[in-house]
Order: structure tokens, then sequence, then C-alpha cells
């Protein structure tokens, strides 16, 4: 997974690159320079990533909105499954963090510390917390893994991803914007989307309601098995966890 990563920042690097070589020796096109410096970094690239050990979680953070109003709605979700995982990890109870406006506890895995953060700023708000959080702490984004709800999932499903857009979710854009980078990891728990389900129903609505009961289900049996991989995902090996919990569960 850390090849990924890698890869993703060499490409970011390949689009920003100009015509224009040092010494004045031009190219034809961005593409065939491209190419040359790729063959130049990919034997390298791959030396590097054989040795890498998987970059471990330093935070996690569940996405939701405060108050008994919102504790059950599907746009807690991200809340639901922190829980969970504080759980299996033996964390130390939530407690207010005024000054980063969250919910903080934290645990000990392998010797290291796992922060874990409820943000209390409400959704659209959430990098008000992880962004002062991380800073002060020294966190990378790499070493950040968002949980939150999924709209484009149905419910049950999930899916470990590196980056990417925040496809309109406005916590994922506010952390991103407090990062300066969306290449922080995500956990996606699908909720559903009203056209998918069915239902005549407003995106904004829909995500402050309760999940109907069968979809209760579904999603409870998806934290309940995102639990069960909570140590991979903080040890950071994440295509272990990606090829644990992307499957489909089996219908009894």
């Amino acid at each position: 997974m850390r090849a990924l990563l890698l890869t993703q920042v060499l490409h970011r690097r390949l689009k920003s690159f100009s015509y224009e070589r040092p010494g004045n020796r031009r190219h034809k096109s961005r593409a065939a320079y491209a190419a040359r410096l790729f063959s130049w970094n990919y034997v390298n690239l791959l030396a590097m990533t054989a040795t890498m050990k998987p970059l471990p979680i330093r935070l996690i953070v569940g996405l939701g909105n405060p108050g008994s109003e919102y504790e059950r709605t599907r746009h807690n979700a991200g809340c639901w499954a922190i829980d969970d995982m504080a759980r299996v990890l033996g964390a130390s109870s939530f407690s207010a963090d005024k000054k980063m406006k969250a919910d903080i506890a934290s645990a000990q895995l392998d010797g290291r510390k796992v922060w874990l953060m409820k943000p209390q700023t409400f959704m659209n708000c959430s990098g008000q917390s992880v962004g002062p959080f991380a800073r002060f702490h020294d966190i990378q984004p790499q070493e950040i893994l968002v949980v939150h709800d999924e709209l484009d999932l149905l419910p049950g499903q999930l899916r470990v991803k590196l980056g990417g857009s925040s496809g309109g979710h406005n916590g994922l854009k506010d952390i991103q914007s407090a990062l300066g980078t969306p290449d922080y990891w995500r956990l996606r728990i699908g909720i559903g989307h009203p056209r998918s389900l069915q239902l005549n129903q407003g995106v904004a609505d829909f995500v402050l309601h309760r999940p109907r009961q069968e979809e209760q289900i579904d999603i409870d049996r998806a934290i309940d098995r995102l639990g069960a991989e909570t140590v991979t995902l903080v040890r950071g090996d994440m295509a272990e966890a990606q090829r644990l919990l992307h499957p489909a569960p089996k219908v009894a």
C-alpha cells in the first residue's frame, strides 16, 4: 500500500512538470518526459517499497453531528463505528477537549499511542478539530483514518481508500481544507442513497434520519466486520483490510 502512496505522489509530480528540463533541453511532449522520468524512478520506487513497512494509523476520526437528536441518524455512522473500534482497542473513555472541539480517547497498540476522535463541531466543520489536532501531535495525513457514512454504497458495504474526491461529503471537504491535502485514509460505511433505496426523499433529509430497520441491521453487521479488523487497519495493513472488508458479506 505504501507503493500506491508513493506512486500517487510521483504521478502528481509528473503532472506538474513543465516541458523544459534544466539545461534548456526540450522534449516534444510532457508525456514523453513523464515516461522517461517514470522509467528513471521506477526501479528505485520498487526497491524502496520492497523494504518498507506499512505506515501505522495514529489518529482515527469518526464523523457525525453532536447531540442526542442526531445520535442515531445515518450521518453519524462514523461515530457508531469508532465506538466499536475504541472498544476493540481497549481505549480510554471519550472525554471533551474544548480546545480541539472534539471528544478524544486514546489506546496503545504495539507500543504506540493511537488517538480516537469525534469532532463536536457539526459535520460540515470537522476540519476545525482534525487539522489543529494533527498539527499539534505532528500527525501526517497518511497516518489519519476518517470513518464516515457513504451515500454511494449500499447499507452494509465497506470500502477503504486513500485520498480521492470528497464525493460531495462536506465533512471530508472541510478535513481536506484543514489538512491541505486529500491524501488521508477514509473508511466508507454504506448507508445507501434515497435513489438506490427507492425513497422519495432529498439527500439532506435522508442523512439526518434514522435508517429503516433492515438498513440498520446491515449497517450494524458492517460495523461488526469493521471492528473485527480494527487492529489490521491501525497497523496500516490496508491491502489486507481491503481484502477482508470489501467483499459483500454472505447472506445466511
